[in-house]
């Protein structure tokens, strides 16, 4: 039998309060310096939902009364070398405050205003933040 190509699955959280949303500076890890969502990789047997609620608890200290489809990146781009399939979540009736819970991976989390977001976007996260913006539930590829 053929092997099949294998490529990780990201699950990550859009947490908008009032028109701001909510990114991390991220550290020590792929993108250092740069600007992502709360989200992480999908575990074997997990569902989507549990992820993005486990995510976002250990990385904001977060709890979301529900999490909504936003969209799918498939992200083949040469920017990482890297294939990755990323599903995008709405974080709904977030309740906590923001808490910097894994100070080794994250230098601060911080509101963005959605007409004025960083420049320093997560490559892994800009086409799916760009998905977001544009209210486009599925990009393959580089997001023009």
């Amino acid at each position: 039998m053929q092997e099949r190509p294998t490529f990780p699955v990201g699950v990550n959280v859009f947490v908008i309060k009032d028109g701001k949303l909510l990114l991390g500076q991220r550290k020590n890890t792929s993108g250092d310096g740069l600007w992502g969502l709360p989200g992480g990789h999908l575990e074997t047997g997990e569902n989507m939902i549990d992820c993005a609620r486990r995510e976002l608890k250990e990385e904001t200290s977060l709890e979301a009364e529900k999490f909504t489809f936003t969209n799918l990146a498939n992200d083949n781009g040469p920017t990482n070398n890297r294939h990755y399939v990323q599903v995008g979540m709405i974080a709904e009736g977030v309740k906590g405050e923001v808490k910097l819970t894994e100070p080794e991976l994250c230098y601060e989390w911080k509101w963005f205003d959605l007409k004025n977001l960083p420049k320093e976007l997560f490559f892994g996260h800009k086409n799916q933040i760009e998905l977001f913006l544009k209210r486009l539930p599925f990009g393959d590829g580089i997001i023009k």
